[in-house]
């Protein structure tokens, strides 16, 4: 399978949509995309295609100089192709790229999948956030990779 990431476009959101409805129990809406999309200092949010198909997505917060990820989804019949994985690699070569000194997320605790992928470049756990997921009051675990401007992991 041929992969192409690119930055999304408001001509993406319909697919990242469908990926996003597929992917998480409360999805964000369109608007949020939207809004997302027209923050372009601040946010930077990628798509995966594969046959010109939308099959992931993936965004980031930059602020000053730590990179918050907000979401990672691949659609569920894409997934074990490694697509999450290019997409964080995506979002890690563009943090380190916006001279990010540091990388965070939150992940639900039973995602363990997700979890084994983050760690897998360098993320650790730092906290919990007690019943962040309003839709079903699950803690989410804080991780963070840090990383120096040199290119070097702390």
């Amino acid at each position: 399978m041929q992969l192409e990431i690119r930055r999304m476009v408001g001509d993406d959101i319909d697919s990242v949509l469908e990926v996003e409805k597929a992917s998480f129990l409360t999805p964000w809406s369109r608007q949020a995309f939207v809004s997302e999309l027209a923050n372009q200092g601040f946010t930077q949010y990628f798509v995966a295609l594969a046959e010109d198909q939308v099959v992931g997505y993936a965004g980031m917060w930059i602020i000053i100089d730590e990179a918050h990820i907000t979401n990672i989804a691949v659609r569920p019949q894409q997934r074990g192709k490694k697509i999450g994985e290019a997409l964080l690699i995506k979002i890690l070569e563009e943090s380190e790229r916006a001279g990010c000194t540091g990388i965070t997320l939150e992940v639900r605790i039973s995602n363990e999948t997700a979890q084994n992928l983050y760690r897998k470049f360098g993320f650790q756990v730092q906290g919990i956030r007690k019943g962040y997921y309003t839709d079903t009051h699950e803690d989410a675990l804080i991780m963070w990779k840090w990383i120096c401007k040199a290119g070097k992991e702390k």
